[in-house]
């Protein structure tokens, strides 16, 4: 929230696995689309929030398989933890506040006698949740009996089943809405409630997000029976929760269009940017833009034209600077002769670029300074440079002047070899 310098104008609340991203997407095309919209067209004024039942440890393995943006707020746990920013600093007055009648020995003593539950990892057994496999025609019974069980000691737990296979038992003022809500009385207690929110799930451990009051909600194309039910008894006549007929994050995009949040139409489903104008002047859209076109220069998805490269040429100050991430440095100029080299070199091949924490500061009437990760994946091997770039109007007929480029690795994400990294 400190990046912000008033309430966020959207708040996205997402679950991540068949949610955020597709398990059944192997290029991740839907996740792409919606890193170009956010980053382009939200980011700088607005928050993002996982909301997982994964445990941190497998939280941060998934980050480093898939091309995940940086949220500003992780709940995890199914709610039992919340951390926040790039460091996940944890939110220890929430941890406290779920340890009101909460004993997890007695927790461990009880469900130990069900043979039907099978433990998850030990990954997955936090403090203030503790986990099971449960296969799907047990179920009913076996819920009904352990809950009967728990009551006897006067605890004051809850029964989460998701997936028809997980089943989680926590603190009775914990799941994935009450976390919400909690972050909800923060944000009104510093004056930084968000003007709209948005919260978007797939399965039965989702549910609680939507009845957190005043959010709108988008139950994904691909979701869980358990949770079609859940909204249709408990959500039916509300016109602020829709089911979306694209799946994981193509219909969370879908319901930014829906409920007219802002722009829906994400920069990786612009063809020809030529035809395409953008309403207002933004040098966020404009470096995934450029990125964007990088890529599809480099897997030949573009025509290898004279016009291209002469676009680039006029975006290109002649008389400024690349610095790569070895500390070499080179003329802008010298940039179209690289590219021009480059094309076509990763044709064929399962290549992404996308940028993460695009900010963005005005620095003077017609300069910009942009921030951002600039990412790079061929199959699984994976590089990052933090990049800064200048930007400037004056300098440009239309758009932007690009006027110095500075790279530098991220620790343990740089290239052994320097000609596979270019901008």
């Amino acid at each position: 929230m400190d990046r912000l310098n008033g309430p966020p104008r959207l708040m996205i609340v997402s679950d991540l696995d068949f949610t955020m991203f597709d398990h059944e997407d192997p290029e991740n095309l839907s996740l792409l689309q919606f890193n170009a919209l956010w980053e382009a067209y939200y980011r700088h004024d607005s928050l993002l929030v996982y909301s997982t039942g994964r445990s941190p440890r497998i939280y941060k393995q998934l980050r480093n398989e898939k091309p995940l943006l940086t949220p500003d707020i992780t709940i995890m746990s199914v709610g039992t933890e919340i951390a926040y920013g790039e460091p996940m600093v944890p939110d220890y007055d929430w941890e406290q506040r779920l340890n009101l009648n909460w004993d997890r020995d007695i927790i461990t003593q009880e469900t130990a006698k069900f043979p039907q539950l099978i433990p998850q990892s030990d990954t997955e057994q936090r403090p203030h949740k503790v986990s099971f496999f449960l296969e799907k025609p047990n179920s009913l019974e076996v819920i009904k009996a352990l809950s009967e069980s728990l009551e006897k000691h006067k605890l004051d737990v809850k029964i989460i089943y998701s997936h028809g296979t997980a089943l989680d038992v926590l603190p009775k003022s914990a799941d994935k809405g009450q976390a919400l809500a909690y972050l909800q009385r923060r944000f009104k207690a510093n004056g930084r409630v968000p003007l709209s929110s948005l919260v978007c799930g797939d399965s039965g451990n989702d549910a609680e997000l939507f009845t957190v009051p005043d959010v709108f909600g988008v139950m994904v194309g691909n979701a869980q029976e358990e949770l079609l039910q859940w909204c249709a008894e408990n959500a039916r006549n509300n016109p602020n929760i829709i089911h979306s007929t694209e799946r994981c994050a193509s219909g969370i995009i879908q319901a930014i269009g829906k409920f007219s949040f802002g722009p829906n139409v994400s920069p990786r489903d612009i063809k020809d940017w030529g035809k395409c104008r953008v309403n207002v002047l933004s040098p966020g859209y404009e470096v995934v833009k450029f990125y964007l076109l990088y890529e599809r220069w480099r897997r030949a998805e573009v025509e290898n034209s004279d016009q291209i490269l002469q676009n680039l040429k006029s975006s290109f100050y002649p008389l400024g600077t690349f610095v790569h991430p070895s500390g070499t440095e080179q003329p802008m100029s010298k940039c179209e002769d690289m590219m021009k080299r480059l094309y076509g070199d990763k044709q064929g091949k399962q290549y992404c670029i996308w940028l993460d924490r695009v900010s963005t500061s005005q620095i003077g009437s017609d300069a910009w300074l942009v921030k951002f990760d600039k990412w790079e994946s061929t199959g699984e091997e994976r590089h990052c440079c933090l990049t800064t770039v200048l930007l400037n109007t004056k300098q440009a007929e239309e758009g932007f002047t690009w006027m110095h480029i500075h790279q530098t690795w991220l620790d343990g994400m740089e290239t052994k070899h320097r000609t596979v990294w270019f901008l």
